[in-house]
């Protein structure tokens, strides 16, 4: 069972989320709130396995929030889902710095919200090509590089390809059958590249390849 903490001021959201959620027989709500302050205090207390947080909230907003439970000094980091439109770009951008291991677009249905939290609690936080793709050029500007860290060791032939793959939104299933690899391989590959170039999940895998210039 996928546990779920919903943070969003808006009531209507909240009991959408609730509803579309409860009604799978994998994913539980265990608490929605209504603002920041309330979401940190209830993950941390519950330590749900996904959290969908609004950026815009009372308090504290999702931005703080996720680096409070999933920044880089956070010990023991909980997975989350940011709620996020297409034109705020820098929000983005500070939530994948804060720790956010996917991305969600409050208009985007029923289906999409669960394969959001679906994708979140197994790991493949890259919740869809179009998403992905498209979230990750805005926030990079398109198609300037940034300056980068170099990785500690070249990365492999492989390691490139699944990179390559990770960062146009493919699960790890889809990523396999495109490459020819067993599931284990891909994660193998996946946690041999996070540990060359600092990422700590693949969504930084994927910032990381269109910053570096690996995809264009």
């Amino acid at each position: 069972m996928i546990r779920v903490l919903i943070a969003d001021d808006q009531d209507m959201v909240r009991i959408g989320f609730r509803m579309i959620l409860d009604a799978q027989d994998d994913i539980e709500v265990v608490a929605d709130v209504a603002d920041g302050v309330s979401a940190v205090a209830k993950a941390r207390e519950l330590r749900p396995d996904v959290c969908l947080l609004d950026i815009r909230m009372p308090g504290i907003d999702g931005l703080e929030v996720t680096k409070q439970l999933a920044g880089p000094d956070v010990t023991d980091p909980l997975k989350v889902v940011v709620v996020t439109t297409f034109d705020l770009d820098e929000y983005v951008h500070t939530a994948l710095r804060n720790g956010a291991s996917g991305f969600l677009l409050k208009d985007a249905g029923p289906a999409l919200l669960i394969e959001a939290v679906r994708a979140a609690a197994r790991g493949d936080a890259l919740v869809s090509p179009q998403i992905t793709v498209r979230l990750l050029k805005h926030f990079d500007g398109g198609t300037v590089k940034r300056d980068v860290s170099p990785p500690s060791e070249p990365l492999t032939a492989r390691e490139l390809d699944v990179v390559k793959a990770a960062a146009k939104g493919l699960t790890n299933t889809e990523i396999g059958a495109e490459l020819f690899l067993s599931l284990s391989t891909v994660k193998t590959h996946l946690a041999s590249v996070q540990g060359k170039i600092g990422a700590r999940n693949r969504v930084e895998i994927a910032a990381w390849a269109w910053r570096s210039g690996v995809v264009d």
